[in-house]
């Protein structure tokens, strides 16, 4: 460790009121094989000013003309800089050590075994560029996992606009095409003489038919209209359809009948419950589904549960787990958060979104033009 700290110059800065005790310390450091520079400072406007400057370590006494090394302590921790600090005395008692130490000091040793210092020395620098390094790690990470979620927003706003736009051409160019075409066949029937021309007639009607309420139920599905509505009318929409499609009977409670929500949030709310009574029809087995909409003290929750065999811990945990982990990034996206709980007596998944601004609570329907305006599912967002 010694050697690797001689290979470097060190700038070591000395709280130090002796010019005595100053030159032992340098002397001993470079008998130890280290090659150094030490600035000497005395004052606490001088500590204060050579704290904005780089240093490898401070090297501090602890008695002081009008101040002590703790003080110098502190004036380091309130720079928010990570330098080893090491507190040499010529009399320092046991409980003052510890209380350096605990206060952030990295070691502490008595003038009359100055020997130990540049082991010491090398020792705090080590652990101080472990912990600069970490600390850099950290903010790395932390920056990586927000672009990382600021990639997830904008890739699930991306989906919601392309579904948007795919909706559009499904319902102004087939579900034109297709309705032109129902009204052709209907001329066709009325007029057709021969009775098998009129049968294949009807039977093209009805085929027709079939793929515009095909159509119309895709287009729902990309872009859910509905929400223009506001999202507890397209809640009720969706579990009425829910009930009528799986057979599971499905109840809806709500706080208000008119919800008023920052843009973007009816939407993120609308595709977790859709998403949560998708995972109730494949998985769980279920014969009743409960959905709860509310606003309470400036935060909505929405909270489908239901009564069927609930998730296995392990599902949860698989690598492939892709569509919870698109509800946490979902809801990310408004700031807002999933929390789910799963028993054999079944599942309950809970999304909670903080709604800002001063009006969160009033009763006024926010899906109208105004929000929808800014909202990924709206017509004009693409």
């Amino acid at each position: 460790m010694m050697s690797s700290g001689a290979e470097r110059s060190l700038r070591i800065l000395h709280v130090e009121d002796s010019e005595l005790d100053h030159q032992l310390i340098l002397a001993q450091l470079r008998r130890a094989g280290l090659d150094v520079q030490v600035e000497r400072v005395d004052t606490l406007a001088e500590v204060a000013a050579a704290l904005h400057e780089p240093w490898d370590a401070i090297v501090s006494d602890y008695n002081l003309p009008g101040f002590s090394g703790l003080l110098v302590l502190d004036m380091l921790k309130d720079s928010k800089r990570v330098i080893p600090f090491i507190l040499v005395s010529g009399e320092i008692g046991e409980d003052t050590a510890v209380a350096a130490m605990r206060t952030g000091a990295s070691d502490y040793l008595l003038k009359n075994n100055l020997a130990r210092l540049a082991p010491a020395l090398l020792h705090a620098i080590e652990a101080s560029e472990t912990q600069r390094a970490r600390q850099e790690a950290d903010r790395e990470l932390r920056k990586s996992k927000q672009r990382l979620h600021e990639l997830a927003g904008h890739l699930q706003t991306s989906v919601e606009m392309e579904r948007a736009a795919i909706a559009r051409e499904i319902h102004d160019d087939v579900g034109g095409s297709l309705t032109a075409l129902k009204f052709d066949l209907a001329w066709m029937a009325r007029h057709a003489e021969n009775e098998a021309l009129h049968q294949r007639v009807q039977s093209a009607l009805e085929t027709v038919s079939y793929a515009i309420e095909a159509s119309q139920r895709i287009m729902h599905n990309l872009r859910p209209a509905i929400l223009e509505q506001g999202l507890v009318a397209a809640v009720q929409w969706m579990s009425m359809r829910f009930e009528r499609r799986t057979g599971i009977v499905t109840k809806v409670r709500t706080s208000h009948e008119q919800i008023q929500l920052p843009a973007g949030v009816p939407l993120v709310a609308y595709r977790t419950a859709q998403e949560a009574l998708t995972n109730v029809s494949k998985h769980a087995n279920a014969t009743r589904v409960d959905i709860e909409l509310s606003v309470d003290s400036g935060v909505l929750t929405l909270e489908v549960s239901d009564n069927g065999q609930g998730i296995a811990p392990g599902d949860l945990a698989k690598a492939r787990s892709f569509g919870i982990r698109g509800l946490h990034e979902r809801a990310a996206t408004v700031g807002g958060w999933v929390d789910l709980s799963s028993s054999v007596r079944g599942t309950s998944l809970i999304l909670s979104v903080p709604l800002h601004g001063p009006d969160s609570d009033s009763d006024d329907d926010s899906t109208d033009g105004k929000a929808a305006a800014h909202d990924p599912s709206a017509w004009g967002s693409a």
